[in-house]
């Protein structure tokens, strides 16, 4: 049965619940965490790209004081399948998949101990020859069945080639964008306890209930004889969507030693062991008529997986959806190369992709002399192109016009690198922005106190994005009470599931179990003539997945953005003089959280079309920036004049709440705004990324005034 729409919270712009322990100190984090005879362990990574171990040298590493084991392939407690053969493959054989996978784990009494036995183990190996390049023409490359998110790797629509070849006007484009890693503030981290034939586990994650489950599975254990915890983490990304190694290592050194034992990656291991935004190599062919209406359109990507596992970063899934395209091919190609596995990073698949194409939509509305506004408004589908599905709604066309019209776009120049202020060109740019609205098994409990208080608890994780906030305004708004009555309680594998907080599907999969709960609770109370016995009243609720998988509707967000840089004609830096986002995503319950989760995905756009990228070292297959003083990210000087406004949609298709996910839309788009800006800016098209200086002054001039 459909539960009764939910009240509004009001979407007022509530502060954060756990604000004031976050910025006093008082907010624990994992490492934080430090058990009676606690021990300490310290990674150790391989030092080849590919080939085996042969010789474990042990003898300095147990003589450092303090030390008390050295765990390798040859001692390591067995661990069982799990489904993932990153987790069930640590420490288990002598095989080296890529540089920095973990061959060996120090443990001693304290972390300088831990560290200096790390860096004591010698480790013999075989070396075989690798292969870490990608390319267009890799004889490796083939084509998966599925992409990331469940999607076929191809679809074709019509006939493409030939509505191409027969079009009046052609773009046929090709963008390469390099490997982004996630960088959470707070390293990766797990401290692991036993009781017996129990596992405690503190750990920073993205999803309590799933590092749960591949505890229990790795360690051959009821889900019930394990528990996680994680009341905070400090950033994500994507880097903790899925189990990763700390846990289980921390997990394994402490069944070895009998002890509890604390691990903390440093940063400069976390960019093997933790995931990745693959690199891509993307072609993107538009075919339209004159008046700009697209007839044919092709998105091809070719990008990489590991040889431990495969992940295919589904970049063309985007062109599918948006936009009307009658004749078109989508298609992803990966290659199995001796590099860490890639994995989710914020707004996967949408980010890389959408670049690809709201560039290339830039580049044919210069070709058929359209405004880039007007030509993306010419293009809008009547149903989703992808499954002829309606939309349950879209009002990309309102971001489009609304977003224009706060930006000044009106009174924009059309022609490029024409606009100068000395040594600077200015330009501007826009882009249009799209993500799926997900929904994840949940499940939550409510409970009322006859004092008239009320203890909520969902399986959720709590990554920044103001999960604690919003969750207690739904559960405040189903329950006609005041949120200070709700206590809520997550970051625990302890009730029944929860989904992890990834794919934008947070707040609308632990929100909806949170008001089925509420609203129950609500129910029972009412039936005790608003009195609640001394021993309380309890009900349960949960999402309700195969309602949505049944769903007749395609279900979206949308925004445009719009960015003006300048580009230094001297130095070859391009800094993003203000931003707007547009953004079209359901109800937004809480307007203070909403504002920053678009404008943090803003600044992640910025970073990947400024700042960001790694590079593999084909001599050695390590990664070339693995730290922050390396790998750039965007800092407080470089984000100025941001702006987020939303247009609150109306739709009762999605969950309750009537919500979309907020966390990566902001993303999504605004690298091609800024991207496009900084070609009105200078009249040269960049099809590579980050466009950091060194790839810029080799296209501008400088100023030189006549005499």
């Amino acid at each position: 049965m459909t539960a009764a729409p939910m009240k509004d919270p009001a979407g007022t712009a509530a502060a954060r619940r756990e604000g004031r322990e976050k910025v006093t100190g008082a907010a624990r984090y994992t490492a934080e965490h430090t058990p009676a005879g606690c021990a300490y362990a310290w990674p150790v990574p391989a030092a080849i790209a590919s080939g085996r171990i042969t010789a474990v040298h042990r003898e300095a590493a147990l003589a450092v004081p303090g030390a008390l084991a050295v765990i390798a392939h040859d001692d390591a407690p067995r661990l069982r399948p799990a489904g993932d053969p990153e987790l069930e493959l640590l420490l288990q054989h002598d095989r080296v998949p890529h540089r920095g996978w973990y061959v060996a784990l120090a443990v001693a009494d304290s972390l300088e101990a831990a560290r200096e036995s790390a860096a004591a183990l010698r480790v013999e190996y075989a070396p075989e020859p690798h292969d870490v390049r990608l390319s267009a023409d890799h004889p490796g490359l083939y084509t998966p069945e599925q992409v990331s998110g469940g999607h076929p790797a191809v679809r074709e629509r019509g006939d493409f080639g030939a509505r191409f070849a027969a079009a009046e006007v052609r773009v046929d484009t090709t963008f390469t964008l390099p490997a982004l890693h996630n960088h959470p503030m707070e390293p990766h981290a797990a401290t692991a306890r036993w009781a017996g034939d129990r596992l405690v586990v503190h750990d920073s994650d993205q999803g309590a209930t799933a590092v749960r489950d591949a505890l229990a599975a790795l360690f051959g254990l009821a889900a019930e004889q394990v528990t996680v915890l994680c009341g905070h983490a400090g950033g994500g990304f994507g880097a903790r969507g899925i189990p990763r190694p700390p846990a289980v290592l921390a997990a394994m050194a402490a069944l070895h030693t009998g002890r509890p034992v604390k691990l903390v990656l440093p940063r400069r291991q976390s960019a093997a062991v933790t995931g990745y935004r693959p690199p891509t190599l993307q072609r993107v062919r538009i075919g339209a008529d004159r008046k700009g209406r697209i007839t044919a359109l092709a998105h091809e990507v070719a990008t990489q997986t590991s040889t431990v596992k495969e992940f295919v970063e589904h970049a063309a899934v985007p062109a599918r959806v948006m936009y009307s395209s009658p004749h078109s091919r989508t298609a992803h190609r990966v290659v199995a190369l001796d590099v860490p596995t890639p994995a989710w990073m914020r707004a996967p698949g949408e980010a890389p992709g959408m670049f690809a194409l709201e560039c290339a939509m830039d580049e044919l509305a210069a070709a058929a002399g359209l405004d880039p506004v007007e030509l993306r408004l010419r293009n809008e589908p009547a149903t989703e192109p992808d499954t002829g599905r309606p939309f349950s709604s879209r009002h990309l066309a309102e971001c489009l016009r609304e977003g224009a019209r706060r930006f000044g776009w009106p009174d924009r120049d059309p022609r490029p690198g024409v606009r100068r202020t000395g040594d600077l060109l200015l330009g501007t740019g826009v882009a249009a922005a799209t993500y799926p609205v997900l929904l994840s098994p949940s499940y939550a409990t409510a409970a009322a106190t006859a004092d008239g208080r009320y203890q909520v608890r969902v399986a959720a994780a709590h990554i920044g994005a103001g999960a604690r906030t919003v969750l207690a305004q739904i559960a405040a708004a189903a329950l006609s009470a005041p949120a200070d009555r709700v206590r809520l309680d997550i970051g625990d594998s302890g009730p029944p599931g929860g989904s992890a907080a990834g794919g934008c599907s947070g707040t609308a999969s632990w929100g909806s179990a949170v008001h089925k709960a509420c609203t129950a609770l609500a129910g029972l109370v009412r039936e005790y003539g608003g009195q609640v016995p001394a021993d309380g009243l309890t009900a349960g609720g949960d999402t309700e997945r195969e309602a949505a998988a049944a769903s007749p509707y395609a279900r979206h967000a949308f925004g445009a953005h719009f960015a003006e840089v300048q580009v230094d004609t001297v130095t070859g830096e391009v800094r993003v003089r203000r931003m707007l986002g547009m953004f079209a995503a359901g109800h937004v319950l809480n307007a203070r959280t909403a504002r920053a989760q678009f404008l943090g995905g803003m600044t992640t756009g910025l970073g990947m079309a400024l700042l960001e990228g790694t590079t593999v070292d084909p001599a050695f297959g390590d990664w070339a920036e693995r730290d922050l003083a390396s790998y750039h990210v965007p800092t407080c000087a470089d984000v100025t004049g941001l702006e987020a406004h939303w247009i609150d949609e109306s739709d009762e298709d999605l969950n309750p709440m009537g919500s979309k996910g907020i966390g990566e839309i902001g993303v999504v788009g605004s690298a091609a705004a800024i991207a496009n800006a900084v070609h009105h800016a200078t009249g040269t098209r960049f099809r590579q990324l980050p466009l950091t200086p060194d790839r810029v002054i080799r296209s501008v001039q400088p100023y030189q005034e006549v005499v």
